[in-house]
């Protein structure tokens, strides 16, 4: 039985195109292998993930404060919820991680995914996102819906600072 050629190469192409994706696919497993072990090795200037129990242990214990804000940080701190699959999300991410590194060790930054940690999102009345919660020291914290210019992001991040 005789094979057209054009069937032989396209087999070729699948072939080789698969191993391509491969190379790629392990390509970027390494590198975001990598910039795990960065952060996690950086002192300060990192964005940290929060699950609903450190969100308790760290900013506040929402369960036994119902009726008032106390928050439990040392730092003004800002909390970034967030999906990974949220296109304003990912074009405020760079921005959340460079005020991250300028304000490394004078403001906390967080990350919580709503998606993963849909108690915090529904105690906190999240129904947009992006949204942010910048939290000073004293006082009560600002929620801020949608993404947003970097001049306003850092505006807001100054004023829980002062």
């Amino acid at each position: 039985m005789k094979t057209p050629l054009y069937i032989l190469l396209a087999s070729a192409l699948m072939l080789v195109g698969c191993t391509n994706n491969k190379k790629a696919d392990n390509s970027a497993r390494k590198q975001t292998t990598e910039q795990k072990t960065d952060a996690a090795a950086s002192d300060g200037g990192a964005v940290t993930q929060l699950s609903a129990a450190d969100f308790r242990l760290k900013i506040m214990d929402y369960e036994a404060h119902q009726t008032e804000w106390v928050f439990e940080g040392k730092r003004p701190a800002v909390i970034d919820f967030y999906t990974t699959w949220c296109g304003p999300c990912k074009m405020m991410a760079p921005i959340v991680e460079e005020m991250a590194k300028a304000y490394a060790d004078k403001v906390d930054f967080y990350k919580v995914d709503i998606d993963k940690e849909q108690e915090l999102a529904q105690t906190f009345g999240i129904q947009s996102i992006p949204t942010f919660l910048f939290i000073p020291v004293k006082g009560k914290p600002t929620m801020q819906m949608g993404a947003m210019p970097k001049e306003t992001f850092e505006k807001m991040v100054k004023e829980i600072r002062n």
